[in-house]
C-alpha cells in the first residue's frame, strides 16, 4: 500500500511564498561560519546540520491523500482539495497511466472541493471516475459547485464515465476493503480506514477530538485499534484549540494521546494551520515528539504531512 500527499493544509492559502524563502535563506546566512564554507566536505556537514524547515517547503495546497493498493492503474482518492490538480498531474506523468479514479469526500468544505474542477483525469473520455460519500445528495453536491457563478465549465464537461455511490456500508476496491466513520466536525465530515487484510491506513482530517473518539466502544475498538497509518488532524495548539473550540479541529498534543489509545503505529499531522510557516509547522512536529517522550508514550512515530512525501506499508 503506497500512500501520497498532495495536499495538506487547511482552508486558506499557505503564507505568501516569497518572504517564506526569503526568510530560509536569511536563517541559513546567519548560521554560516567561514569554516562552514573552507572545503566540500564542510560545507557537506553546514548543510545537513540545517533544520528540516530550511530545505524545500511544506506545501500550501488543500487536502488530497492518494492510495495505491495494488493495481496501480486504479488508484483510490481522499477529497479533492487543490491538491487534486497536483494528483492529477502527476498521473498523466505515470506509464502507464491511470484509467481508474475512486474519489472519497470527507465532506464539501470549500477547501476540500475546489480542485475538482481542475483534475485533467476527469476530462478524458478513456477515464473512469467513482464518487464516494455518505451523503444521499453527493451528485448534486458537486454539479452546484460547477455552475455559474462558481465556475464556467459544468460537471457534464468532463468527459470520464462518472459514477455516484452514496456510501452505506463498506465497499470493495480490488484487494482492500474501505469503511467509513462520521466524526466531529460542523456539518458533519467522515474518515475513512483502507484495509487490505494486514495493513489498515485511517485518513481522519478535519475532526475535532472529544471523549467519545477516546471511549472503548466496540466500534472505535474495530475502526481505530491497532492502524497502521492515521493521517489526522492536527491543526492547533492546545492553546488555540481551547481558543477555537467547536471550531471542528484538533490540537496536535490531542493528536497524540488519541493515537496512544488505540495502539496506532504511526501519525501523521495533518490539514496544516493556514497561517503556520514551515518553521511553526516543524516546532509544532518537535513538540508533538517531545510531549511522547514526556508522556511516556513508546512505539508511536510521528511525522509532518509534506506535499510530495510518500509512506509505503
Amino acid at each position: 500500500m503506497r500512500i501520497r500527499f498532495f495536499g495538506v493544509r487547511g482552508s486558506l492559502p499557505a503564507p505568501e511564498l516569497s518572504s517564506q524563502i526569503k526568510s530560509k535563506v536569511s536563517a541559513i546566512l546567519e548560521r554560516i561560519t567561514p569554516e562552514d564554507v573552507a572545503d566540500q566536505d564542510s560545507r557537506e556537514r553546514f548543510m545537513s546540520g540545517l533544520p528540516p524547515w530550511l530545505f524545500g517547503t511544506v506545501g500550501g495546497n488543500t487536502p488530497c491523500v492518494s492510495v495505491e493498493a495494488g493495481d496501480p492503474g486504479e488508484l483510490i482518492v481522499f477529497d479533492a482539495g487543490s491538491g487534486l490538480r497536483e494528483f492529477g498531474i502527476a498521473c498523466a506523468k505515470q506509464k502507464p497511466k491511470p484509467l481508474k479514479y475512486h474519489l472519497f469526500f470527507s465532506h464539501f468544505h470549500w477547501d476540500h472541493l475546489q480542485g475538482l474542477p481542475f483534475f485533467n483525469p476527469a476530462y478524458d473520455p478513456s477515464v473512469s471516475v467513482d464518487f464516494y460519500s455518505p451523503k444521499p445528495n453527493l451528485e448534486a453536491i458537486l454539479h452546484g459547485q460547477m455552475t455559474a457563478p462558481y465556475f464556467p465549465v459544468h460537471l457534464e464537461s468532463m468527459g470520464a464515465k462518472k459514477t455516484f455511490h452514496a456510501l452505506r456500508e463498506s465497499v470493495a476496491i480490488g484487494d482492500v476493503s474501505i469503511t467509513w466513520k462520521k466524526m466531529n466536525h460542523p456539518g458533519d465530515s467522515f474518515s475513512y480506514k483502507v484495509d487490505d487484510g494486514r495493513r489498515r491506513f485511517i485518513y481522519a482530517t478535519d475532526t475535532e477530538l472529544s471523549a467519545n473518539d477516546f471511549l472503548k466502544s466496540d466500534e472505535n475498538i474495530a475502526y481505530f485499534e491497532g492502524a497502521d497509518v492515521i493521517v489526522l488532524d492536527s491543526q492547533y495548539t492546545l492553546g488555540e484549540a481551547i481558543e477555537k473550540y467547536n471550531w471542528g479541529h484538533s490540537a496536535f498534543s490531542l493528536a497524540v494521546d488519541f493515537a496512544a489509545n488505540w495502539g496506532i503505529k504511526h501519525m501523521v499531522l495533518f490539514h496544516h494551520d493556514p497561517t503556520y510557516d514551515d518553521r511553526k509547522l516543524f516546532n509544532n512536529l518537535q513538540s508533538a515528539k517531545w510531549y511522547t517522550e514526556r508522556m511516556n508514550i513508546k512505539e508511536l512515530a510521528l511525522s509532518l504531512a509534506v506535499e510530495g512525501m510518500e509512506i509505503n506499508l
